[in-house]
């Protein structure tokens, strides 16, 4: 076949250009840097944000907060963030990494996680002090290892764990897996997990509530469509999905 003369090819592009027949542009991608135990109930709303929104698209890291707070401050490009404590959002903030001032979502506390059917007998969190139970904690240097230093500590208990995690899955993980007999995570990874695993309640939970704050990040590459998304967590849906994954409400004093 002979190849068409240069000025055909010149008026096909130009004619791609006046009818936006050529690259067109990207649906917008909303990523959202999220606290490990905000896995199953933001996949949901990410989900539903989708439908809401057609074309635009929800992308999650869920990781430990400390971890997600220094790949923010580093220079990772995210749009939102949501920590699982106040601590770890305060050091992005001082970063200036946030465009205003973080709202506070829902609240969480701790559950002792050990296998289906508790065949260690364990009751409270004195029990975990037992020389023959394997107990897992996560590091203190993330929010739900700095939670359960603080029950422990108004429980009077020190523990020697056989491990400390980076974050709260992997705590659990351990246990699901039986390379431990008991851990300390939240209530709602112990409802996540459903059947494979049993949660224990005990009262020095109560003082060492997580509250959870969202904020839009200052360099977000979606700011609006960040904007909306922090909005529809914190709407009354988001909070339905979120009561139902156990999440606590964020409390009257939630700005």
């Amino acid at each position: 076949m002979r190849p068409a003369p240069r000025w055909a090819a010149a008026v096909l592009a130009a004619a791609a250009v006046l009818c936006g027949c050529g690259a067109q542009e990207p649906e917008p991608t909303v990523t959202v840097f999220a606290a490990a135990s905000l896995k199953e109930s933001f996949t949901a709303l990410g989900e539903e944000f989708e439908e809401r929104h057609p074309g635009t698209e929800v992308e999650f890291s869920f990781g430990g907060s400390d971890t997600l707070a220094a790949g923010i401050t580093g220079g990772a490009p995210a749009d939102v963030f949501a920590s699982a404590d106040g601590t770890t959002m305060a050091r992005v903030t001082r970063a200036g990494g946030a465009s205003g001032r973080p709202k506070v979502f829902a609240r969480n506390r701790l559950q002792i996680v050990t296998l289906p059917g508790n065949p260690h007998r364990i009751r409270s969190l004195g029990d975990l002090d037992r020389p023959e139970l394997k107990v897992v904690l996560c590091d203190a240097s993330v929010p739900c290892g700095a939670a359960a230093r603080k029950a422990l500590d108004t429980a009077r208990l020190r523990l020697s764990p056989a491990s400390y995690e980076q974050d709260v899955k992997s705590a659990l993980t351990k246990v699901r897996l039986k390379e431990a007999d008991a851990a300390l995570v939240y209530a709602t990874d112990v409802r996540a997990a459903g059947d494979a695993v049993a949660g224990v309640e005990f009262p020095e939970a109560d003082t060492a509530l997580n509250s959870y704050p969202i904020t839009v990040l200052a360099d977000a590459p979606q700011p609006e469509r960040a904007a909306e998304f922090v909005a529809f967590v914190r709407s009354a849906e988001g909070r339905r999905v979120l009561r139902e994954a156990g999440f606590l409400e964020p409390g009257p004093e939630a700005p």
